[in-house]
Parts: structure tokens; sequence; C-alpha cells
């Protein structure tokens, strides 16, 4: 079974001016002349992390990560007061890969994305195929609203009760509040409650609520909860970064049509392509990764049979490396 490449550093980094005031985080590693590659991280708001670079043959690929909009080392941090998050969308995001593709010189690459990155992957590709030379999804993601009402809503509470009754604490304990005030009540759906939590000025408000959110999606992302990983997401700075964002792209339903990334499957028909999904992913449940492989059944599909969301699990990691290494030729 394939695991991780060796610990790599990075030759080259830089910020890249994308204007709105905002400036990305990337870097190179890898061989400088071979087969470049981008990745795509996770959340909206999650960042990228040294591993990231470990699943491609260093002696073979040019590895190029950035951290999008607000996250990781791009600067403005969402976890600053007063971030604006107006300029952080979708299709600001696609337009960012493809000026980071021209300032780096690349004409064509593969991309490889996971979770939320799948579904920036697929914005991307659907945009421009034609500077796509292969693409590597994992846990696959595209903001239907069943999607996000599976998650966010109470779907996954069927499986995960304890974890549910955590992340919904502090809409609970906000309208009772609200309640013996009299003041208003926060929205019906946990989504837009939480979007209200999130933005309130005080940080008693917006950091317990933006640690909930964040270790809800920690407590869930491997198939057996790993502590270090809910800590990781528990850190304030990060959680509130990452749960701003997240719950940012997800009330505005990620700035696509309904079904869009799906329904536009049939514009990388002649794009060579993997798709791995863990068969007991509670994030992203498997129909997902299912209905894009119907609307696209070019694409190979992995349903791995003992894994769940995190790109780190086993079998996942051994689908993603055997794809980038048959690609990497």
């Amino acid at each position: 079974m394939r695991t991780f490449y060796p610990e790599i550093e990075p030759h080259t980094s830089g910020m890249l001016d994308v204007g709105d005031g905002q400036s990305l985080y990337w870097e190179e590693s890898g061989n400088p002349d071979g087969k470049p590659v981008v990745f795509l991280h996770g959340g909206p708001g999650g960042g990228t992390s040294p591993a990231h670079r470990r699943l491609f043959d260093p002696e073979r690929y040019r590895i190029v990560l950035f951290d999008q909009r607000g996250c990781g080392k791009s600067l403005p941090h969402a976890s600053e007061p007063g971030a604006e998050l107006a300029a952080n969308t979708t299709w600001h995001l696609v337009a960012d890969i493809e000026r980071l593709r021209e300032a780096r010189g690349i004409d064509r690459w593969q991309v490889l994305g996971g979770s939320w990155g799948s579904a920036l992957a697929l914005a991307y590709a659907e945009t421009h195929p034609e500077r796509v030379t292969e693409l590597v999804l994992r846990g696959i993601f595209t903001l239907r609203q069943s999607e996000l009402d599976w998650f966010y809503e109470g779907g996954a509470s069927a499986i995960v009760p304890d974890n549910w009754e955590k992340f919904t604490a502090p809409v609970t304990d906000a309208r009772a509040r609200a309640s013996a005030s009299g003041a208003p009540d926060l929205p019906d759906t946990y989504i837009h409650a939480y979007h209200r939590l999130l933005e309130h000025p005080d940080p008693a408000v917006h950091g317990p609520a933006a640690v909930a959110w964040s270790t809800w999606e920690a407590s869930a992302i491997t198939l057996i909860p790993r502590p270090e990983v809910i800590a990781t997401f528990a850190e304030p700075s990060y959680a509130l970064a990452f749960a701003r964002i997240e719950n940012h792209y997800f009330v505005n339903d990620g700035w696509f049509e309904p079904g869009q990334l799906i329904r536009d499957a049939h514009r990388l028909r002649d794009i060579p392509a993997v798709i791995v999904h863990g068969r007991y992913d509670l994030c992203t449940p498997a129909t997902i990764a299912w209905d894009l492989h119907r609307a696209w059944p070019e694409a190979e599909l992995h349903l791995i049979p003992d894994a769940g969301h995190a790109f780190d699990e086993p079998g996942i990691l051994d689908a993603l490396i055997t794809a980038t290494d048959r690609f990497a030729s």
C-alpha cells in the first residue's frame, strides 16, 4: 500500500497580490523542471500543510501549494478583527488560481483537490479545461443544499448524536438568552444561526461558536476520531478563520447555481481523472461521488471500503498516490 513520500521543504515561496487587498501565500517544492501540479486545500479556510507536498513524487513533480484567501499564511487572515469576506468567493478563488498559474509561468497543470478543494477543482476545471492536464479528486463536495443539510442541519446527527449536541449548543444557548431577554431570535437553520454568531463583534460570542463549528467537522473527518486533529481545529485563531470562511461560503451556496458542478461535469470529459471517496465518509456521503461519476462516467471512481473523509487515511492515501504516480509521466 502506498504511503507518503518523504518530507521535503519548499525551494521557493512568496506572496501573490491578487487584488482586493488580498495576498496569497504560495510555495513550490519538488523538481523545478518536473510536471506541474497544484494542490487545492479544503475548508474553505483550511490552509495547506507540509503533508500535502508528500502526495507527489518530488523527483517527477513541480509541486505548487497555496493558501486560499483569508487562511493559512495568506493575508489578511480571516481571524483578524474586522476582516472582510466580501471579496472571498468561489469565483475569486478560480481567478486566483489562474493568476498563480500565469505568475509561475505554467501553461497547463494537474489539479488535485480534496473536500472543498474538490469543489474548487471542479469549478476551476469546468471554467478552464484547457489548463488542466489531469484531475485527482478526493472526498467529493459540490455544495448542493442536500449536502449542506446532511452535515449542518441534522442528517449526520443520527450517527454522532453526542457530537451533534456539542455543535448545536451555542445556537441553543443563544436562543435561550434571546427568549429570556426578548431579543430577536436567531434564524431557523443552523448555518444561518451560526452566521449571526460568527459575525458578532464580541469575542465571547464568536470565539466559542467558531470552536464548536470547527471541532464538529474535525470530529467527523476521520473514520476513528483523532484527538490531535480536533485539537488543531480548536486552536482559536485557526477555528475563527475556518468557521467564518466556511460559513460565509455556505450561506451563499458557494455562489453556484443549484447542482452546477455536477451539471457541468460534461465539460471535463477529455481530462483524465480519478475520484477517491471513503465509503464511510460522514462529512460528504459517498452518494455525492456516485452522482458525480454518473454524470461523468469517464472519471475513474475508487470507493475506499474502510475509510472516512480524511486524505491521510490509509486506503485513501494509497489511491491518491497511486493516481499521482500514474499521472506523473
